[in-house]
């Protein structure tokens, strides 16, 4: 019954999307109102009895895995490399110009309002991080292409890594100053490199297949089954081996993808997306939906000062960053213009993050705890509406969007 549940909210979102595609926005903006109007919070046809079933984490796990091969594929050591240092650059001016900027606002803040400074780095922690699914959906739909885009893509990945190591040594901090539970700190290599090394190794395998004179159905059938067994291997170890950490699910997609595709030639990695397209297509409406479902959108109404602090100086601290480190090293003019606007969709990681860092607060400072999780998920609601118009406006402005899609 829950899965036919979810199975309608999907069919909705499909709609609503197309219907507000008419409306010259994106469709993405469609999907994420319908999980917030259909999740638990609101109309409840999504209840979260069905978000917390092991079905729906497997189903979204898979997903995510699948979703990964949009970034995968496209980062092809030709494509890449005239970029190099400079794309390296500009990631971490933008990451860790958001992770410093966040942190000193919230740190001047909480000085003159007697909350413990140390707190301001938990936000400045979230606040790096980059969901790539809103964006990337976007260049999905509308078929962008030019330089912004060709930076973005594997900028998402790089960011993931950045943002992962940046929160997890925070958070080990803070848990350290709270006396609660935590990650070792050595414990965050292996949730950067782990599940690139379960990718690639199963990556290399369906390199070897794909080289192949494989039909259509052959060759979806090597790309299900790498996806299947990739994902399988990580569930397998987190729920064995690394059971206090969370594997990240899209990093083992792309490195699964980016192996094989940088093993067979560029006819052959064209068939490949083309076969897959309308797999990826249902992975992005339902990692869609599922960033949407757990927004609360009575926290609009309820958003205060530190929510609006938060926006606002992520949003200064991502569109700077990428402008800052994209002119230094002298990327094309529409990147440094650009850039930052595709940078601030947030919602997903923005939530686990937040999570992570309640759980450490709750033991011994559940009021900050509070602070925080009122903050970000209140600002998770507004931002990523904001962050979805923003990130069209920036492809549009640089002039990357297809006419006519």
């Amino acid at each position: 019954m829950l899965f036919l549940r979810w199975l309608c909210v999907m069919a909705v979102a499909f709609i609503a999307g197309k219907l507000i595609a008419k409306l010259k926005m994106p469709s993405i903006l469609g999907w994420l109102i319908t999980g917030m109007i259909l999740g638990p919070h609101a109309a409840g046809l999504m209840p979260q009895q069905a978000m917390d079933s092991q079905w729906y984490k497997l189903i979204i796990t898979w997903m995510q895995c699948a979703f990964g091969l949009m970034l995968g594929t496209e980062l092809i050591w030709k494509k890449i490399k005239n970029y190099g240092k400079a794309l390296i650059a500009t990631t971490l001016a933008q990451s860790l110009g958001t992770f410093l900027f966040v942190s000193l606002v919230f740190g001047i803040v909480f000085y003159f309002t007697e909350v413990p400074v140390y707190l301001a780095f938990a936000f400045g922690g979230i606040a790096l991080a980059t969901a790539p699914a809103p964006a990337l959906s976007i260049v999905q739909e509308f078929h962008t292409s030019g330089p912004v885009t060709d930076t973005l893509i594997p900028m998402a990945v790089l960011d993931d890594i950045v943002g992962i190591a940046v929160f997890f040594t925070v958070n080990s901090f803070i848990a350290r100053h709270v006396s609660g539970g935590t990650v070792a700190l050595y414990m965050i290599p292996v949730m950067i490199f782990l599940p690139v090394i379960i990718g690639a190794v199963v990556g290399f395998f369906a390199g070897k297949l794909l080289q192949g004179n494989l039909n259509k159905v052959g060759t979806m059938a090597v790309l299900l089954g790498g996806i299947t067994l990739t994902s399988a291997i990580g569930l397998i170890l987190n729920k064995t081996v690394f059971t206090n950490i969370a594997l990240n699910y899209m990093l083992m997609g792309v490195a699964f993808s980016a192996v094989f595709s940088n093993m067979v030639t560029e006819d052959r990695l064209n068939e490949l997306v083309k076969v897959f397209r309308p797999v990826l297509a249902v992975s992005l409406l339902a990692a869609i939906v599922d960033l949407g479902a757990p927004l609360d959108y009575h926290l609009i109404l309820g958003a205060g000062l530190y929510t609006l602090i938060y926006i606002v100086s992520r949003i200064i601290g991502k569109y700077v960053g990428a402008r800052t480190g994209a002119k230094l090293t002298k990327m094309p003019v529409t990147v440094q213009k650009y850039l930052g606007l595709t940078l601030l969709p947030h919602s997903g990681v923005s939530l686990v993050f937040t999570g992570i860092i309640s759980t450490v607060l709750a033991a011994s400072e559940p009021e900050l705890a509070a602070v925080v999780t009122g903050t970000i998920a209140a600002a998770a609601v507004i931002n990523e509406i904001i962050a979805v118009i923003a990130a069209k406006k920036g492809f549009e402005l640089a002039g990357e969007m297809q006419q006519g899609v």
